[in-house]
């Protein structure tokens, strides 16, 4: 390693503070080379090259850092061979400088029956090797500590699914798998996601989040493999929680599909849920809908997900935690967080998030019209809450009638009372 002089240390610092600079780049590749270390000129060429690849000044000064004389003039008619024309030699600089600069392009082809092929040369629609491509988040640090209220959900959590899987020694005792799967559903916007994440972050498990985009496939076959895929790489990762998002699109009722495709994909769902290509020991599914109604039955026998979890619009104390976040970073004056939540009931967290900005709009408005800025008050919170309409309307409408006339097994048993709770029956 040659010691670097001051000098090419501050011009390290200049081209980090401007790496778009393609002459202080080069100057400093002058400077290496002349100290003597020439691997360091030719990463600096390299990098300059890419910004300028026809500069004459870079490929003269990387003809010179990797040993060559001459630049060749490229010959439209009668292109000859490196060696033979006595010019620089571009494949042995890009193989010196290949584990410095990545390639610029990457290009993919197609097999012989027109499946696509991914940059790293498998089939789009799967592989012998593609659990590979499917990332496992680490475990995160969100937990349920930090979802706001809630209390009746997360007492029903620890109780069903989270304190077994803590206590290893107990579950050893009562015979109680190391494997499970809870279906979570209500209205749009309430945080089933966020939840699920912090599941995971209570179990110290890996995450893998799957939506319909990541499974469904034009090639027949593939979308079936994609989910074996994304099973074996959370079996390999155990203890792993899956995370199957708009699962009313994923698992809908095999009954009401004309696809055979969309049929196979349920099926393959089934399979991979009983574990039968691999032990599912360690793997958690969770999953999330709207409509669980619209969900295949079989998905939701003993064994796959047979616990259900309904997640309601957040209560008082979550309302007022979740907008002291979404205000967190605005300029707000006067603001009683307690009033504001007793006035948004009913809202669910996106309706929280809207009403934040529609008030940043007002005050916005105002101030562009008065020309002076001003703070974000308690009227135009207000103010956006009264225009505002919870959107968790339409959806408890509809599940109304599931579960009065369609409580099959008492299934919606908790939405039924919740019902009766704010006297919506």
């Amino acid at each position: 390693m040659v010691e670097e002089s001051p000098l090419i240390r501050s011009l390290r610092g200049a081209v980090a503070a401007a790496p778009e600079d393609v002459p202080l780049r080069l100057h400093l590749a002058e400077m290496l080379l002349a100290a003597g270390d020439g691997s360091a000129a030719v990463a600096e060429v390299a990098v300059a090259l890419q910004h300028a690849p026809d500069d004459p000044e870079a490929r003269a000064l990387m003809a010179r850092a990797v040993g060559g004389t001459s630049v060749p003039t490229p010959s439209l008619a009668e292109p000859s061979p490196p060696e033979a024309a006595g010019g620089f030699d571009w494949s042995r600089a890009e193989d010196e400088v290949a584990d410095v600069v990545p390639p610029r392009f990457v290009t993919g082809s197609a097999d012989e029956q027109g499946a696509p092929l991914r940059a790293d040369g498998g089939e789009g629609g799967g592989g012998a090797n593609d659990a590979e491509v499917w990332d496992v988040e680490a475990p995160g640090t969100v937990r349920l500590a930090d979802v706001g209220g809630m209390r009746e959900v997360k007492d029903r959590l620890e109780a069903a699914f989270l304190a077994p899987m803590r206590n290893p020694e107990l579950r050893s005792l009562y015979g109680k798998s190391l494997r499970g799967g809870l279906l979570l559903y209500g209205p749009p916007g309430c945080g089933k996601t966020f939840m699920a994440r912090a599941i995971a972050g209570e179990l110290g498990a890996g995450f893998v989040n799957v939506s319909l985009s990541d499974v469904l496939d034009m090639w027949l076959g593939s979308s079936e493999r994609n989910l074996r895929d994304i099973f074996a790489a959370a079996r390999r990762n155990a203890p792993c929680v899956v995370f199957l998002d708009e699962l009313d699109a994923l698992g809908a009722k095999r009954s009401r599909v004309q696809h055979g495709g969309m049929r196979n994909t349920v099926n393959q769902l089934l399979t991979e849920l009983d574990g039968v290509s691999g032990g599912n020991e360690g793997v958690f599914v969770l999953a999330a809908t709207n409509h669980p109604w619209d969900v295949d039955t079989a998905l939701r026998r003993p064994g796959r997900l047979d616990r259900t979890l309904l997640v309601l619009p957040p209560d008082e104390p979550a309302r007022e935690a979740i907008l002291r976040y979404h205000l967190r970073d605005r300029p707000i004056a006067g603001v009683d967080l307690t009033k504001l939540a007793r006035r948004t009931d009913g809202f669910s967290g996106a309706d929280l998030s809207h009403l934040c900005e529609t008030a940043s709009e007002r005050a916005l408005l105002d101030s562009v019209r008065t020309g002076e800025p001003r703070m974000i008050g308690m009227p135009d919170l207000l103010g956006a809450a009264k225009e505002l309409r919870p959107s968790t309307e339409a959806w408890f409408a509809a599940a109304r009638n599931v579960a009065l006339y369609a409580n099959e097994g008492g299934t919606y048993d908790d939405l039924l009372a919740h019902l009766k709770r704010r006297r919506l029956l």
